[in-house]
């Protein structure tokens, strides 16, 4: 589906800041929608009308589209209001409801969007009639504010110039929302937003209580109990703080302030505030988990480095040569998984990057194969990228016993060598190569018919672990190469 900045693009030549504006409006328009209980529209206007660029739909009410709007031509009523509110550089709301393809009674109005003077878009609030009723004090609230708003939008001050949307991290309107007039005073509290001022520790009635000093004594912390009266401060002089919580007896709370103005003069400002204990109390449970996660796997990592000294330490006190390789090959292999875990114990998301460990492999194999009479050089090509750790596990070793193998058995005889392991990430899958420019594979060599204990691991890894599939062929030009392709998405 296009995107707002694509739809902009191919159909209006709006100048950047015009589009950011744009962007940053519907940043915010859910806001809009929710307070005016109806769907939100922008309207672009074309050669031959009007486009839809934009839509949002209220979560307090029910939608008046079943289908998606975006990329439409806008009817003949609907570029009536449109061209209306464009012409007359004013808010159009005077026509009758009409009908939509659905069977539901819609009221339409067009409302101008200006930046820097100039009108560059409108923006529709298109209300389903089919429920209506008398309204509640709350609804009555709710509407005034987003009179109020849409009349800031018609003017070019909403959203304000630099200013940052915050739609995912914000508090909606549904979590509660005070009213405030030009002086700071409470006109109107939502059910939700007293509920949180109980909790905060007011006994008395918020509604008629100046907020700001209200709130900066109910906040334990008195830094944030002054930033908080200054924010909203800030809100009822015009400005657009960002959002911020604060504690109170073991409560913590999130408050955005945000202006209402009519002609550039201050009429109040909206307080959106939700109550967040159990989030921040199960974040820091999650922070814990993840610290005592990570605290593990470094400990596996200390705890495997312990064990492959002690195997190294006994490899060097036997006199027999296939015992002292052995006991190499397992120091090999459980230094090989204590990379992983040492890479894990800094990760928050039980994910690694896994070109950085392959490095470090590649380093690990040629130090253990390095001899007077032969050069051998590993090196990595393409990428890997990030892995979750029960792949990296597991494709650790396996490169391990590749490389291993073919440093070890691709170079009979040759002074030099190259072994090379590339990476490709495809989706879902990725797509390894371990080549050598070596002799080859020996002749009449089947894989899974015998073998080394390396390759018998490969094969049980590949097979179990990852599964995926593994392939030792003839490399183009001489030499051989292992081809391993497997899903790197979580499994079950």
């Amino acid at each position: 589906m296009a995107t707002l900045f694509d739809l902009l693009t191919e159909h209006t030549a709006l100048p950047t800041e015009d589009v950011e504006h744009l962007q940053r409006l519907v940043g915010e328009w859910q806001l809009l929608s929710d307070l005016s209980f109806a769907d939100m529209l922008l309207w672009v206007p074309v050669e031959d009308g009007f486009l839809c660029v934009a839509q949002v739909r209220p979560t307090t009410a029910t939608t008046a589209y079943s289908d998606d709007q975006v990329g439409r031509q806008a009817t003949k009523i609907e570029a009536y209001g449109l061209r209306t509110a464009l012409d007359e550089d004013r808010i159009f709301r005077e026509s009758d409801p009409d009908w939509s393809d659905d069977g539901m009674p819609i009221r339409r109005e067009a409302i101008p969007v200006r930046q820097h003077g100039r009108i560059v878009a409108l923006l529709a609030r298109d209300t389903n009639l089919s429920f209506t009723r008398s309204p509640s004090n709350l609804e009555l609230a709710y509407l005034k504010t987003a009179n109020d708003l849409c009349q800031m939008v018609a003017e070019g001050s909403f959203p304000p110039p630099g200013h940052t949307a915050e739609p995912h991290t914000g508090p909606r309107v549904g979590d509660g929302l005070l009213r405030l007039d030009a002086d700071g005073v409470v006109m109107y509290a939502s059910p939700n937003a007293l509920s949180a001022y109980r909790r905060l520790g007011v006994t008395g009635d918020v509604v008629g209580a100046a907020l700001a000093p209200l709130t900066k004594r109910l906040i334990t912390d008195p830094f944030d109990a002054s930033e908080i009266a200054a924010r909203i401060g800030a809100a009822l002089s015009g400005d657009s703080p960002l959002r911020m919580e604060a504690d109170a007896r073991g409560v913590t709370v999130l408050f955005r302030a945000l202006p209402l103005c009519d002609h550039g003069s201050s009429v109040g400002a909206l307080i959106l505030v939700r109550e967040m204990t159990e989030i921040r109390r199960r974040d820091k449970q999650l922070m814990s988990k993840d610290a005592t996660i990570r605290e593990i796997h470094h400990r596996v990592k200390n705890n495997l480095q312990t064990v492959a000294a002690l195997l190294r330490l006994q490899a060097r006190r036997v006199n027999s040569a296939p015992a002292r390789a052995a006991l190499q090959e397992s120091v090999r292999r459980v230094s090989s998984i204590a990379l992983v875990h040492e890479t894990l114990a800094t990760s928050y998301d039980e994910r690694v990057e896994f070109d950085g460990i392959v490095d470090r492999l590649l380093g690990m194999v040629g130090e253990v194969t390095a001899t007077e009479l032969q050069v051998v050089t590993l090196r990595r090509a393409g990428t890997f990228g990030e892995l979750p750790a029960d792949v990296a596990t597991p494709l650790v070793m396996v490169l391990t016993e590749l490389m291993q193998n073919a440093v070890e058995h691709a170079f009979d005889g040759l002074p030099t060598g190259t072994v090379t392991v590339s990476g490709v990430r495809d989706g879902k899958w990725l797509d390894v190569v371990v080549a050598d420019d070596g002799g080859g594979l020996p002749e009449g060599f089947v894989l899974g018919a015998g073998g080394t204990l390396g390759l018998e691991i490969v094969q049980t890894l590949v097979s179990t672990e990852l599964q995926g599939t593994l392939q030792l062929q003839p490399r183009a030009g001489g030499g051989t190469e292992a081809v391993l392709r497997i899903r790197v998405t979580r499994r079950a």
